[in-house]
């Protein structure tokens, strides 16, 4: 079997980006919270993904927000930069530009407002060109909700085969579709969960890890989840992922950013507001994720 170019077996999470009450970038409390996140076994950090609000921010502000948390992130863990953008140019800019920042990797999701347009042979030459240009391994970003688009296995396992694209993170919740990019792609091609609503069950099937937004907010328990059946703790496995659930689905489903920021604030972490035009969570809905998270144990 040939070498693993950079080996993403672990959690991370794709970590928020703090806004202050005028809307303006807070770098003082992206480095607070990795402070934090440091101090717990997450592998690594997913910098402007799709919990980062990056198709918020503008092209000046993602490069700063780069360099930021290359600054508080340490060595030993990984640093992956959000860099998909609407066209294949821009997207080979930015990532060079995430590269000299200090990313080890980027996390690419694909353009999709020509949606139509958006072929296997399109997104393949796609991957193909970014790849090839990047000084940085690719990671393939498919998110269906968002895209409308379901990557298929048979566009993954052709584009593993390319020795600068390492992995997926698959958002998908396509049990079927990840099995088959597990079973038939090339052996160094790393599959990671997209969400906790299924890492844990897909570590059975082979994932080598999860991107977790849950690890905003647990990040000790979203590490235990990988932990845990890693050891053959199965049970005890099983209890934490259904515990997690509720927090999960509340924080990326039906409660979106907002949630996730209204859920870091409750736990000591510094959440803050959503940039426009989204808003902060109503109080209403606060009430219900304090409970949440209380029947959760994550706050007493």
């Amino acid at each position: 079997m040939p070498p693993v170019q950079l080996a993403l077996s672990g959690v991370y999470t794709p970590i928020i980006t703090p806004f202050d009450a005028s809307g303006r970038v807070a770098f003082d409390k992206l480095g607070f919270n990795l402070e934090k996140w440091n101090q717990t076994g997450l592998r690594g950090y997913i910098v402007l993904g799709s919990n980062g609000e990056g198709i918020h921010c503008s092209d000046q502000e993602k490069v700063q927000i780069f360099g930021v948390a290359r600054q508080a992130i340490p060595r030993d863990r990984l640093m992956i930069a959000g860099t998909g953008a609407g066209s294949t140019a821009l997207t080979v800019e930015l990532t060079r530009q995430a590269a000299a920042a200090g990313a080890d990797a980027a996390l690419v999701l694909h353009p999709s407002y020509y949606r139509a347009q958006m072929t296997p042979p399109v997104l393949a030459n796609h991957y193909r060109v970014i790849a090839d240009a990047s000084p940085i391994p690719i990671i393939i970003y498919n998110l269906p909700p968002t895209t409308g688009i379901d990557l298929p296995a048979d566009l993954l396992v052709e584009l593993s085969q390319h020795p600068n694209i390492i992995g997926v993170k698959d958002t998908s919740g396509n049990i079927a579709n990840m099995g088959e990019t597990i079973r038939r792609a090339q052996p160094t091609f790393q599959v990671l969960a997209g969400s906790a609503n299924f890492f844990y069950p897909s570590l059975a099937m082979g994932v080598q890890g999860g991107i977790l937004a849950l690890g905003n907010v647990a990040p000790a328990e979203s590490v235990a989840l990988y932990d845990l059946f890693a050891a053959g703790e199965l049970d005890q496995g099983r209890e934490l992922h259904l515990r997690m659930l509720p927090v999960n689905q509340a924080v990326t489903g039906r409660m979106g950013i907002s949630g996730l920021k209204a859920a870091m604030d409750m736990l000591g972490f510094y959440g803050g507001p959503p940039r426009l035009p989204l808003m902060p969570l109503a109080e209403d809905r606060r009430r219900e994720l304090r409970s949440i998270l209380e029947s959760a144990r994550l706050i007493g």
